[in-house]
């Protein structure tokens, strides 16, 4: 796996930098001690895991992450421990708390290699029919098949998946546009900035709003066309 570490301590970096070349697979693409020349070098480059301190001088870890359009993995090392919660927000794979052993250090890493491994091998399937996908969730991967779907509600910087009617939705840290992406066209529809349905679970239509037992889902004007004409062919 490439990556890169960023951290504005000299220690700390080099502590970092010599567990990063004794692991056999990681490969150390550069190191920096300032996030900006970090997202100069990552305009050009791609890498699978950035080991990354939060609090650095002009740019935090968290404000650095947030800039990035489609960030890598990201593990951050830190001497402060209340910033685990912002690390789940931006949906990092783990945070390291220093100093950190190098036992700690490959317990980390060996989460993110199997986190990059899954996602590339559903990424290689994902023309091949699957009927399925994998999110991230409270620290856990879970596979959610498309015909257990209802619909899907996007909150800013993350989505609610929900699965049946009375069941808590499953909250994952992700936009609803790149959910979208990944969800067949002929089974699910985007009706509202806010939500996606799933065709085939649509029993009730009341004024323009999808029904699924209490909750009442608003098909907005940008949609009302396409979802009326899915209406009107399915119309007896």
């Amino acid at each position: 796996m490439k990556t890169i570490a960023i951290d504005d301590e000299p220690l700390a970096l080099s502590l970092v930098t010599d567990y990063i070349k004794k692991t056999g697979f990681l490969t150390l693409s550069g190191t920096f001690d300032n996030p900006l020349d970090a997202m100069d070098f990552l305009g050009n480059e791609s890498v699978d895991l950035i080991f990354l301190d939060i609090q650095m001088p002009d740019l935090t870890g968290i404000e650095f992450i947030k800039t990035l359009p489609d960030p890598p993995k990201i593990i951050f090392t830190t001497a402060y421990e209340k910033y685990a919660l912002e690390g789940f927000k931006v949906n990092a794979v783990d945070y390291l708390l220093k100093p950190f052993s190098y036992q700690e250090f490959l317990t980390a890493v060996q989460k993110a290699r199997k986190i990059i491994e899954l996602e590339r091998n559903v990424a290689s399937t994902s023309d091949s029919g699957n009927q399925f996908l994998f999110l991230k969730s409270d620290y856990k991967i879970r596979k959610i098949n498309f015909a257990d779907i209802l619909y899907i509600e996007g909150l800013k910087d993350y989505v609610k998946v929900y699965v049946g009617l009375g069941e808590p939705p499953i909250l994952s840290i992700n936009t609803i546009k790149s959910l979208e992406q990944k969800l067949p066209p002929n089974q699910f529809m985007r009706v509202h900035r806010s939500f996606i349905v799933n065709l085939q679970k649509i029993e009730t239509i009341e004024r323009s709003r999808i029904v699924f037992g209490k909750n009442y889902i608003p098909v907005s004007d940008q949609y009302k066309a396409v979802f009326h004409d899915f209406v009107n062919k399915n119309f007896l």
